[in-house]
């Protein structure tokens, strides 16, 4: 579940890992964005998202949403589990801090600087220099696949991201899906240093994989099934996440 198409990253890797599984893909266009939306709203237009799709009894939820994960998980948490064991979205700051370099958050406004990100940088960065990077209106532009505005706001974060900066992390599952255009406004920024990103859609389908007891059989034939809701309605994937 997430508030868009940025649920596509974690569906994507979840479907190399188990081409048997049956997904179900719960959006809520009726409601997005939700990085404007208050903490209480926010988690309430989650809840309907997270509803819709424990209506069809999946074995696990992800919510593939890192601000949603934020504001939202303990009230989705709260409602499906034990039932229905719930996998957030966490970024992926421990890996990247790991080697002590310098590390950049990519976030939605509402992620960035928020209790939560801080704790997660305080707990698993002491060691590496943290710039938390806002990106206004990027899970925007790549949820309506508007290319202009998606090179407008990666330039515009990629100037705020300092020029000596050793790892990325992407902090908002929209940006995995536009990572080849972050690449390159990054390399003309930093005079083609080779950088590491860090994303979080396979490493949150491997933990929802051992929350189930189970593991990957990318071999396995591609079975699985595709349901997709648009805010609770049964609906097709829009254009833009055929693109």
């Amino acid at each position: 579940m997430d508030s868009g198409i940025g649920l596509l990253a974690a569906a994507a890797a979840m479907r190399r890992l188990r081409p048997d599984a049956d997904l179900v893909l719960s959006s809520d266009p009726d409601g997005m964005p939700w990085g404007p939306r208050t903490p209480e709203d926010l988690s309430g237009r989650a809840l309907v998202v997270a509803r819709a799709a424990a209506a069809h009894r999946p074995d696990a939820l992800v919510v593939a949403c890192n601000t949603a994960t934020v504001h939202a998980l303990p009230a989705v948490r709260a409602e499906l589990e034990p039932g229905i064991p719930v996998i957030g979205t966490v970024p992926a700051i421990k890996p990247a801090a790991a080697a002590g370099g310098r590390v950049a958050i990519w976030a939605t406004p509402a992620t960035t600087g928020s209790t939560y990100q801080r704790g997660l940088i305080r707990d698993f960065a002491a060691g590496a220099h943290v710039t938390e990077v806002p990106c206004p209106g990027l899970a925007d532009a790549v949820e309506y696949a508007d290319e202009a505005a998606v090179a407008r706001a990666v330039a515009a974060a990629a100037a705020l991201t300092p020029p000596d900066v050793t790892d990325v992390v992407l902090g908002c599952t929209h940006y995995e899906l536009v990572e080849g255009a972050i690449r390159e406004a990054l390399a003309r920024r930093t005079g083609g240093a080779a950088l590491v990103y860090h994303g979080s859609a396979a490493p949150v389908a491997l933990q929802a994989l051992r929350r189930l007891g189970v593991g990957p059989e990318p071999e396995l034939p591609r079975t699985g099934g595709l349901t997709v809701l648009a805010s609770g309605r049964p609906a097709e994937l829009p254009a833009a996440a055929l693109g």
